[in-house]
């Protein structure tokens, strides 16, 4: 387990480019000067030991001093050591639709990248409680197991996309069949399962299923995303739009947030409905909603002990630096030797 101290000091790395930028400048300026004096022959006969490659070399073995120190400042972590903590909270699964529909761009950026960072922000606002990802479309798929690593649900959560599914739909069914299979604790009265879907279910199993989950103990919560007005389905490759999704009939498809079924879902499993269009009105109704649910105590795995190790960039650091004092820009014996770049040409 890695952990960053200072990220701040990730800045020094601007250095870099700097570096890079006046070294070209000054090879630019060098050549035109030396063109002035004498033409290339008479240059090569004045200066013989003249090297091409060695401040290049002396230029990158610089950068690499600077990269080296800049993460020696930021002092990275490693964890040596596993405790096993207890923690109180909720176990919260999070159903993300990852249909087609959720191309459509009636909501910025579109529906599926809203839902995202509708779901990072409940994570980010999250203290002990657990979490996991289910992602669906025609079919329901397990994205993430119920776990207390938030950096890793929310890498898994950026991952998702509308090709990842190859059965298209938007089967909520399936999903909080699957959404029970994530409770290992039969005891557990707090359990929560929130579904961020646009709504268009093409089966009519999904308040069903829902009164049978609450019959379980879950309680499900439902954020719509989208416009009622409806949008296209944008077809694109490369970022560009192609064309717009169409029927059999050569029509233009609208896809609609249809807040019916997902009000219908929530009322049958002792939840709420809410609408995803702004980002912090979902995370405080979230908030509040967790806040008042009773919490269940848990054993979690944590790296207690953690170990500098900015002694070994920043040995690094002197290292290159060292070297970079050293290297010379004329030519010597062993690189003539080597005639990189056809240099005694």
């Amino acid at each position: 387990m890695f952990q960053l101290e200072e990220k701040i000091w990730f800045w020094v790395l601007m250095v870099i480019p700097v570096i890079i930028l006046l070294f070209v400048v000054l090879q630019i300026w060098k050549y035109k000067a030396q063109k002035r004096f004498a033409n290339k022959a008479l240059l090569k006969r004045l200066s013989p030991n003249q090297s091409v490659f060695k401040p290049v070399l002396k230029v990158v073995v610089l950068c690499l001093a600077f990269a080296c120190l800049s993460i020696a400042l930021v002092n990275p972590k490693i964890g040596t050591k596993l405790e096993t903590v207890k923690r109180e909270g909720v176990d919260i699964v999070f159903a993300v639709d990852v249909s087609k529909s959720m191309l459509a761009e009636d909501i910025a950026p579109n529906r599926l990248e809203k839902s995202k960072q509708l779901v990072t922000q409940i994570i980010n606002n999250l203290a002990s409680d657990r979490v996991g990802i289910i992602a669906y479309a025609g079919k329901a798929f397990p994205q993430l197991p119920i776990t207390t690593d938030y950096a890793s649900a929310k890498m898994f959560l950026q991952n998702m996309n509308t090709d990842m599914l190859s059965s298209q739909g938007t089967a909520i069914s399936e999903a909080i069949e699957l959404a029970k299979t994530y409770f290992d604790n039969e005891e557990q009265t707090n359990r929560v399962l929130i579904i961020i879907s646009d709504g268009e279910d093409h089966t009519d199993a999904a308040a069903s299923v829902a009164e049978e989950a609450n019959n379980e103990g879950i309680r499900i919560f439902t954020i719509g995303v989208g416009d009622v007005k409806g949008g296209p389905i944008p077809i694109k490759r490369n970022g560009i739009v192609l064309n717009y999704k169409k029927d059999n009939n050569g029509e233009t498809v609208i896809t609609k947030l249809n807040e019916d079924t997902l009000k219908d879902i929530a009322d049958e499993a002792n939840g709420s409905y809410i609408n995803g269009r702004n980002t912090i009105e979902v995370v405080d109704a979230i908030r509040d909603i967790l806040n008042k649910m009773d919490k269940t105590e848990f054993d979690a795995k944590e790296f207690a002990d953690f170990k500098d190790q900015f002694q070994w960039f920043l040995g690094f650091a002197i290292f290159f630096l060292f070297i970079d004092i050293l290297f010379l820009e004329r030519k010597t014996g062993w690189l003539k030797r080597l005639n990189l770049f056809n240099e005694n040409f």
